[in-house]
């Protein structure tokens, strides 16, 4: 059964199934009980499931990272949600020297069955304070899943893949993305970890991206086919585990690469697939693999000043022509 849905409301769905059908499943974080979210995600679950699953938290991401760790350590499987991810750099801590490391460090004694759920990237009039894509820090920490739904449908699965797994997920959603609209497989069986996606076959470029990125990549191949140059457009999906194999099977077809993301570009996970790119497809490569990403200065709040530095499908047009002219 498919049903039409906005991307925040299949992260509701998805919480709702994690809810009902898992008793160990527990949600908390700075107003997602009473107020219903801060951007309508947890909207009804309060009342519908009560106080003990689902309730608000004092103003410490520290605290109540530490409290989700305390938790899974103890049989249950805790979603804590961090309202904007800037506010995920206060709790590093948490993340790479304690949630992430519990398992190795007590010898597989404990695992760290839980979800981090927070929304990143930029948009309109948003300060420099609430529009980073830290994606790349979660994925250069062993131990943590890292996934980035780019639609819908992926928000859903993929937040039910998090929910089950005996990892720890750090799942971060572009809030540019909660308005859209798409269908949505709520009766499909859950996922497994991990998987890239071709999501447009084409044999001139492979165009890889994930999060809000993927949108801008598809309308700019459809931009480019006009000018009879197809680009393979892949969802990378999840940056831990990285499913490269899927990424070196297009290059290996198209013998060019253009990646593109939202994070600004020096350090950004781009930078890793490019190095792997270099190192495992070079005999395929037919020109340097280029990338596309916000300029490295802090995100302006202004929209015209945003719009001026944030990426988007004219960009990754503009990568792809300089690189099949090579």
């Amino acid at each position: 059964m498919s049903e039409s849905l906005r991307y925040i409301q299949a992260v509701n769905a998805a919480l709702t199934w994690a809810l009902d059908s898992r008793d160990d499943t527990v949600y908390f974080g700075e107003d997602v009980a009473l107020p219903g979210g801060p951007f309508g995600a947890t909207k009804g679950l309060h009342k519908r499931f009560g106080s003990a699953r689902i309730f608000d938290t004092p103003i410490s991401e520290t605290g109540f990272l530490g409290m989700a760790l305390g938790a899974a350590m103890t049989g249950l499987r805790p979603i804590a949600e961090i309202m904007y991810a800037d506010f995920s750099f206060v709790a590093m801590d948490q993340f790479v020297n304690q949630i992430s490391t519990i398992h190795y460090s007590s010898n597989g004694r404990w695992r760290a069955p839980l979800v981090i759920r927070m929304q990143q990237g930029y948009s309109p009039g948003a300060c420099v304070q609430h529009s980073h894509s830290p994606e790349a820090y979660f994925a250069h920490t062993p131990g943590l899943r890292v996934a980035l739904p780019a639609t819908p449908d992926d928000a859903y699965q993929m937040l039910r893949t998090a929910v089950v797994s005996d990892d720890p997920v750090v799942l971060a959603e572009a809030r540019m993305l909660y308005p859209t609209r798409g269908p949505v497989r709520t009766d499909a069986p859950v996922e497994p970890v991990g998987g890239a996606r071709v999501v447009r076959p084409g044999g001139d470029v492979t165009v890889v991206a994930w999060s809000r990125m993927v949108g801008a990549a598809l309308d700019a191949a459809g931009q480019l086919a006009e000018d009879g140059i197809e680009a393979e457009v892949i969802d990378l999906r999840w940056l831990n585990p990285l499913d490269f194999d899927t990424v070196a099977a297009s290059v290996a077809r198209t013998g060019r690469l253009v990646v593109a993301h939202e994070a600004n570009l020096t350090g950004g996970f781009g930078a890793e697939i490019a190095a792997r790119a270099a190192a495992e497809c070079f005999a395929d490569l037919r020109a340097p693999v280029a990338r596309v990403a916000t300029p490295d200065v802090p995100m302006p709040a202004a929209p015209a000043l945003q719009a001026a530095v944030v990426p988007e499908a004219a960009d990754v047009v503009a990568a792809v022509r300089r690189t099949v002219r090579q």
